[in-house]
């Protein structure tokens, strides 16, 4: 079976599995809440909570999200207060976050995925949001200073210990899937990588991680498209397949990303209540066969 037209694609996608935990498709990315260009408080906290109105069950943050010196975990205590402060229930809300990046606060990012790091770090994590273990805890990057097993074998004593619940990995290769899968004792429930329009190169990820069952998190999921000027020719048939839904080139987008395998959960970022929104109504796009073959073979990189 071609893999772009899998009939499947058409089940019911309100709900998708991470692990042991059921969760809305569309998730969201804190991160833009809390970096460079963040919002004021008021308006972080708005777009969390408008993302719960919506039906959002997947929060995804990580303690590196933060814009200056000094205030690691900005994002995760800032999830954490929004999930506090809403008015409904949140217990169904799984809140994703990881370790293993480091913001010095000059704008670059760097990388400490030692084992004694990543216990200290996820032990800081679950503190900030205010749990006994942390939902799902993601070894944020490969550090080429730390053999990657032993990076994951702190994932897995975490677990055993349960300082978390489930582990996750980001930014991984196929092999990288695999050995991680092997070091956790086939615990792996999710990988994180960058997946978009614009940036295909993790599709072989995406299309082992469907076949293994493990959830696939698309990081950035709208690149190239998030920007109307970014559409171009190159993006221009989601365009086209959005005016001929009445929504936008986002929700076509977030719906084509999840057409592709039922263990795909997108989780945008935002920064507005209104664009979160308009995300999370993409669970409900349903796009024919044809419209997911026609988007899957156009504007891809050479």
């Amino acid at each position: 079976m071609d893999f772009w037209t899998d009939p499947s694609y058409g089940r019911d996608m309100e709900q998708r599995q991470i692990g042991t935990h059921a969760v809305s498709a569309i998730g969201l990315g804190a991160m833009p809440l809390s970096i460079e260009g963040r919002p004021d408080r008021e308006r972080a906290l708005a777009t969390v909570h408008a993302a719960l109105d919506a039906g959002v069950t997947l929060v995804d943050t990580a303690d590196a999200y933060h814009r200056d010196a000094g205030e690691v975990g900005h994002n995760e205590e800032l999830v954490a207060e929004a999930l506090r402060t809403y008015g409904g229930g949140t217990d169904a809300v799984l809140v994703a976050t990881k370790g293993g990046h480091l913001r010095p606060g000059d704008g670059s990012w760097t990388q400490d995925a030692r084992p004694e790091h990543l216990k200290a770090a996820a032990r800081e994590s679950a503190r900030r949001l205010g749990v006994e273990a942390v939902g799902l805890y993601q070894l944020h990057r490969p550090d080429p200073q730390v053999p990657y097993a032993e990076s994951v074998g702190a994932l897995a004593d975490l677990l055993d210990e349960g300082v978390i619940a489930m582990a996750g990995i980001s930014n991984a290769s196929v092999a990288q899937i695999d050995e991680a899968d092997d070091v956790l004792g086939g615990r792996l429930v999710a990988v994180q990588n960058q997946f978009s329009p614009a940036f295909r190169s993790s599709l072989a990820e995406l299309e082992h991680c469907a076949a293994k069952g493990i959830a696939f998190l698309p990081w950035s999921p709208l690149g190239g498209i998030a920007k109307a000027a970014e559409l171009g020719s190159r993006h221009s048939a989601f365009q086209e397949v959005a005016d001929a839904h009445g929504v936008s080139p986002q929700q076509v987008t977030l719906a084509w990303e999840l057409a592709l395998a039922s263990v795909v959960v997108p989780i945008p970022g935002s920064s507005r209540p209104a664009s979160v929104t308009d995300s999370a109504r993409a669970a409900d796009l349903r796009l024919t066969a044809d419209e997911v073959a026609r988007l899957s073979s156009t504007g891809q990189e050479a």
